[in-house]
């Protein structure tokens, strides 16, 4: 990736020179950096939204309890997790992904990460439940794609949640895909 971006970049420069088109580059340049900065900004506006909420959440203890509604899937997922609050962090971020607030999960992911990693026996070999959380957190299964329909909506789009049902299909077939290999992947890896 290191070479694709800068390789864009200059032929773009050297087509705008070849075509004379300068002053469109520049433009453009121009409006896609503040494009850039504006959909940046909205979404930390989002991000701030929900990690409030969620550390709302967890001072009320409603961490516990979607965690207790989560704990078959958890149990099932990660029978080797004993530790409340890494099962909080993954129910956290789980109940993130379903809702859609990618924005929100990641800090949720990242925690539930440095808890597995505080786990681990070999600091630089990834676990069997770090790696299955990862492709979990990854393939997650979005109930409600909440960001992806704001930002439809955003850009004009007529029906943004008509991608509601394709989204669910495609995210319960990836994380059911990315567990199955977990699985066998992981008994190959013993």
């Amino acid at each position: 990736m290191s070479y694709i971006l800068p390789a864009i970049m200059i032929f773009s420069f050297l087509c705008a020179i070849a075509t004379g088109n300068m002053g469109e580059l520049s433009a453009a340049v121009i409006e896609g950096g503040s494009r850039a900065v504006a959909l940046a900004i909205k979404l930390t506006g989002v991000i701030c939204f929900w990690n409030g909420l969620i550390n709302i959440a967890e001072k009320s203890g409603l961490t516990k309890k979607v965690c207790l509604l989560l704990s078959p899937a958890l149990k099932l997922l990660f029978p080797k997790i004993r530790d409340e609050k890494t099962k909080e962090a993954i129910a956290m971020n789980v109940t993130a992904n379903l809702l859609g607030l990618d924005n929100a999960a990641t800090p949720l992911g990242l925690k539930a990460m440095k808890l597995l990693h505080e786990r681990c026996a070999d600091p630089v070999t990834a676990s069997n439940e770090t790696v299955r959380f990862v492709v979990l957190n990854t393939a997650s299964i979005h109930l409600v794609s909440t960001t992806v329909a704001m930002l439809r909506g955003e850009y004009g789009s007529v029906s943004p949640s008509e991608i509601l049902l394709p989204t669910l299909i495609t995210s319960f077939a990836s994380v059911t895909a990315g567990m199955l290999m977990t699985v066998l992947l992981g008994r190959f890896s013993k």
